[in-house]
């Protein structure tokens, strides 16, 4: 079974970066196929805690090799920023590091008129809450046939032309909101420096990638954000730019759909959102103050704190079916210890009637119905099984499975990669 997705099945910030590290102590190459700097994966190695942007999360295994690949927008300055920590934290040198990462030379360049432009847009009225790394005005080039692939750096007189035609077409909007652009001078100043470092990274990855399938190797595609930020299947206009479900690891890496042998959702205990858009089961009282705190619920990128609410089951039902989810990894169970009682969202009061339905286009309006499900008390880190939980988690884990249709594969209920209970793994169907 070597093709394998792992896919955020909330609004993103599910614990992607522990889960993924997880799956790569088996996995040959892991492949990032959609989103930016602007999605920080957390892992927590021992007692040190190491943050991924771009770089796939398997770069700490040193027998994984790791691709950026062509759905992505990356900015190059911060990619070698992130090679530099990581090799300053001596978590990789520079050796390991050339012969495990491969970029794709077909991904589009972030340059600073994109972190211009994105910072300038979220100080008026029609801020979204981006993360201001310039990833939506990347894409907007991309899809405008004005962006600069990654291997365009390769030819420096075409790399010019294309930094002065996009400068010349985002002018007017940075007037418009206020701004400035970058000159074209000061924009390949930035290229020539990075050039001579990405340029050795660079490679058709789409072949890559077939090619480790056609050999029967392992392989993880991992996503960024959610399934709720899905510029097709999410929250529009609350969305990201990209394709995050399962369906962009085959635009996104270059394989057809039939490479793909399982699909990993990931669950959090509770839900989470980051940025402007509707949130339904929102917690805005103590509770809410208290789930964030005791899960760090802070963007790993920005610092920003994160709202926080209840598990929303038809939000879930839905990812299932627009993922074709296997089976789901669900992460910070430890978060809910302490509650006396956790309520969990089992569906919709809309305009229609009630409805076990997700809302996808009524969420400003629709009520979530809820159930009120017994808590428990006990810490439950040290757990290694299943039956070694409270009851009241177990309940909770059971009602979870029975409502979205999924099996458990994996409960974590600490940050440490040592801290969770593989039920079934997605390479070898067993713990």
């Amino acid at each position: 079974m070597p093709g394998v997705v792992v896919v955020g099945a909330q609004w993103g910030d599910e614990g992607k970066g522990k889960v993924v590290d997880l799956f790569t102590e088996r996995a040959k190459l892991v492949v990032r196929y959609a989103g930016g700097p602007n999605a920080g994966h957390t892992l927590v190695v021992g007692d040190e805690k190491i943050i991924v942007r771009l770089v796939p999360s398997g770069i700490l295994r040193t027998g994984t090799r790791c691709v950026l690949a062509q759905g992505m927008v990356i900015d190059p300055d911060r990619l070698l920023g992130e090679i530099d920590e990581l090799i300053s934290k001596k978590k990789l040198d520079h050796d390991s590091l050339a012969s495990r990462l491969t970029v794709s030379d077909r991904a589009h360049a972030i340059l600073p008129y994109h972190v211009a432009i994105d910072s300038l847009r979220e100080k008026g009225d029609a801020a979204i809450g981006t993360t201001k790394r310039g990833v939506g005005p990347c894409y907007e080039d991309k899809a405008a046939r004005r962006g600069i692939p990654l291997g365009a750096f390769r030819d420096l007189a075409r790399t010019e032309k294309l930094v002065a035609a996009a400068i010349e077409a985002w002018s007017p909007v940075a007037k418009a909101l206020g701004g400035e652009l970058p000159s074209p001078r000061d924009v390949m100043d930035l290229v020539r420096r990075v050039r001579d470092r990405i340029l050795p990274l660079l490679a058709e990855t789409s072949a890559v990638v077939n090619d480790a399938l056609v050999k029967n190797e392992d392989v993880l595609f991992e996503g960024a954000q959610g399934t709720l930020l899905d510029l097709d299947h999410g929250t529009y206009p609350f969305v990201t730019s990209s394709t995050p479900t399962s369906g962009g690891a085959c635009t996104g890496s270059g394989v057809g759909p039939t490479r793909i042998d399982r699909v990993i959702g990931l669950v959090k205990a509770y839900t989470t959102r980051v940025g402007g858009g509707p949130f339904p089961t929102e917690l805005t009282d103590a509770v809410g103050d208290r789930l964030r705190n005791a899960g760090q619920e802070f963007g790993s990128v920005t610092g920003r704190p994160r709202r926080t609410g209840w598990l929303d089951l038809p939000g879930l039902r839905y990812a299932v079916r627009v993922n074709g989810i296997d089976g789901v990894a669900l992460t910070k169970l430890d978060v809910m210890s302490g509650l006396d009682e956790i309520m969990v969202c089992v569906g919709y009061e809309t305009p229609a009637g009630r409805s076990r339905e997700f809302p996808i286009d009524d969420l400003a309006t629709a009520k979530p119905i809820y159930e009120t499900m017994r808590g428990w008390k006990e810490s439950i880190a040290s757990a290694k099984k299943l039956a070694d939980l409270p009851d009241a988690a177990r309940a909770y884990l059971d009602r979870i499975e029975k409502e979205i249709g999924a099996p458990l594969d994996v409960v974590s209920v600490g940050s440490r990669r040592d801290e969770t209970i593989v039920l079934r793994h997605p390479f070898h169907g067993g713990s």
